[in-house]
């Protein structure tokens, strides 16, 4: 289930920032690295996690390897949250019923 792989990439801190970093734009593991306490292999490991997830995607220039965010990985989490986007108004309603109830 590629939603398990999403959610499971992005519990790991490190992952989240990288892709924070990568949801700025492209670039090589080198640059993806800087500011960041972690090796290179550690960083090959954490890119690997999010490729299979499909929330980055890589592009060789030359004998560099840029990594970008993954469009379609961002679409299975959109696609994932929007099962849930019906649900949270009525229960939000609910909610502040129950408050104004509870202020008389």
């Amino acid at each position: 289930m590629i939603e398990h792989d999403i959610f499971r990439a992005l519990a790991d801190s490190t992952r989240r920032t990288i892709f924070e970093k990568l949801a700025n734009g492209s670039m090589n593991a080198s640059t993806l690295r800087q500011g960041m306490d972690i090796s290179q292999p550690a960083m090959s490991q954490h890119l690997a996690v999010l490729r299979a997830a499909r929330l980055v995607r890589e592009q060789r220039e030359g004998r560099f390897v840029n990594y970008e965010v993954d469009p379609d990985g961002l679409a299975l989490i959109a696609q994932w949250l929007a099962k849930y986007r019906a649900y949270w108004p009525a229960r939000i309603d609910a909610l502040k019923l129950l408050l104004k109830d509870m202020d008389q």
